[in-house]
């Protein structure tokens, strides 16, 4: 027990450095803020934690979060069945979502190949991918370019290649608003090959 705080305050502190990107610090100013507002904000707050817990589950067709199975993406007969994006996680077909660009299916992985932390293709959701090929003229590799993501979209794209289907990967490049004398020579690389006619 940390010097002058009751056990079941250090308890809540643990339980929220468990959290990615939160420390010892930031939880315990979470954690007094807790103490702080009042206690129907700190049920409400458990009583979200629990419900997502009870109700998100995976939709049995894409593998995205979901409250319904198939999910809402899934079910729209609206959605072009031609296309599948295949994501890392769901916070990827959210942010691609956000554009109101891509109008096709998804398939999320739920993680990237690593096979020096021990995660193989048995341990995402690879297997049923040949599956939903059926309909489908191109499958989109939208995987962030990181030594696991690079090693994935590999394994995918050799996957892929034989199910007689085109495939393609996210351009990368410059973002929008940064100069160039501060971009690194990999991502100007990128953008040189990636350039597109205007």
């Amino acid at each position: 027990m940390m010097q002058g705080i009751p056990d079941t305050l250090q308890h809540l502190i643990e339980e929220l450095t468990r959290f990615p990107g939160i420390g010892q610090k930031t939880a315990q100013r979470l954690a007094f803020h807790i103490l702080r507002i009042e206690r129907d904000e700190a049920l409400s707050l458990a009583q979200a934690i629990i419900n997502a817990k009870e109700k998100i589950t995976h939709c049995s067709r894409c593998y995205n979060i979901s409250e319904e199975d198939p999910c809402h993406i899934c079910a729209n007969p609206k959605r072009d069945q031609s296309i599948l994006c295949v994501v890392e996680d769901a916070m990827d077909v959210i942010a691609l979502e956000k554009t109101s660009e891509y109008h096709g299916l998804y398939h999320v992985l739920g993680g990237l190949l690593s096979p020096l932390d021990g995660v193989g293709p048995d341990d995402l959701n690879i297997d049923g991918l040949p599956q939903r090929l059926e309909h489908v003229e191109e499958v989109i590799l939208a995987i962030n370019p990181s030594v696991e993501g690079e090693t994935t979209t590999h394994y995918l794209t050799k996957l892929l290649k034989a199910e007689n289907v085109r495939v393609s990967r996210l351009a990368r490049g410059i973002p929008v608003g940064s100069d160039m004398e501060y971009i690194d020579e990999a991502t100007l690389s990128r953008a040189l090959e990636g350039r597109v006619n205007v």
